[in-house]
């Protein structure tokens, strides 16, 4: 990559509607090989070490629908940094290259930059039963907050986005069945 071109950045959770960095455009896009998923153990912004919650990570196999968007060539290495500062603190999370089609338009293609969870990491908590990440998200808070408000307001702002997650609303049910407020 040269200074001179810019980049495709892939969102699948908060940097849909909080990527916190310049762009020029931002899509509708759907990439394939790689899912989303509560499967990243969190041990500070939504749990602890004692008791650790549930984030999102791209995992492997399937599809994802979620936001490309467009940096400039001027804003690409700031990007970067603060992307490496937000994505990759702790290594739980791969920087890679994937091809990403445009919902509307999907002859249209371009590689964005991912990140994909590293399945070696010891965060790395896999494809948990429903009724384990309910009992991971209801008791756990970290220095952010309540992992069960990260979960709703997730599932919330994919639906703004029209962008409907079986598995996340699978979840939101339990909570609904199960409630404890």
């Amino acid at each position: 990559m040269s200074r001179k071109s810019g980049i495709w950045v892939f969102g699948y959770g908060s940097l849909m509607w909080r990527p916190g960095f310049r762009h020029d455009e931002a899509a509708h896009a759907v990439i394939h090989g790689v899912h989303r998923s509560l499967c990243v153990y969190s041990f500070e912004h939504r749990g602890t070490k004692q008791h650790p919650g549930l984030v999102l990570g791209l995992d492997t196999g399937g599809w994802c629908e979620g936001m490309a968007f467009y940096v400039p060539p001027a804003h690409v290495h700031e990007t970067l940094g603060y992307l490496r500062r937000r994505e990759q603190m702790r290594n739980v999370y791969r920087a890679v290259w994937k091809p990403v089609s445009f919902i509307g338009d999907p002859h249209r293609e371009v590689h964005a930059l991912s990140f994909v969870v590293n399945r070696n990491h010891s965060q790395y908590a896999g494809r948990l039963p429903y009724e384990k990440q309910e009992w991971l998200v209801r008791r756990s808070t970290g220095r952010s907050g309540r992992n069960i408000e990260y979960v709703v307001n997730t599932a919330q702002h994919l639906r703004e986005c029209g962008i409907h997650d079986g598995r996340l609303e699978a979840l939101l049910r339990r909570f609904g069945r199960h409630s404890q407020r």
